[in-house]
């Protein structure tokens, strides 16, 4: 197996179990989704936490390439705003709709495209109007 195989295998089956673990603690479920961001149960919001910080953890202490200080640009605000925004109107951010396919639930089809819409929207825009740094976000 070549070098360069091995690290796709390893997200591929990292990717799976996390997608696994999402699907059965109800991150695929709009309704589960919509009681966490009205706080109308804390479980799915204390899990969101503490996934966070546990990556963060993970990240700090294996990755030498952080972050030295990076300013908050122009487009932070705005593009948090969109992000919030369409998670919760469709219910997932752009790993949930992968998600809720995998456990057969169509209508994310609808949000799949959706996210491919808007990044194209957003690639034409940015390039026309805004010329916001993607920096290491850039696509």
């Amino acid at each position: 197996m070549t070098s360069t195989v091995r690290p796709h295998i390893a997200v591929a089956f990292f990717g799976g179990a996390l997608g696994l673990s999402l699907g059965m603690i109800g991150f695929g479920d709009f309704a589960e989704l919509n009681a966490m961001f009205t706080f109308g149960d804390l479980r799915m919001f204390l899990t969101f936490c503490g996934a966070v910080v546990v990556a963060g953890a993970l990240f700090f202490f294996f990755t030498s390439d952080r972050p030295k200080g990076a300013p908050i640009h122009r487009g932070i605000v705005p593009g948090a705003v969109l992000f919030g925004t369409g998670w919760a109107i469709s219910g997932g951010c752009p790993s949930i709709p992968i998600v809720q396919l995998g456990t057969g639930y169509l209508p994310a089809v609808v949000t799949m495209a959706g996210i491919a819409v808007g990044m194209r929207a957003y690639r034409k825009l940015n390039a026309k109007y805004f010329h916001f740094d993607g920096g290491a976000c850039a696509l």
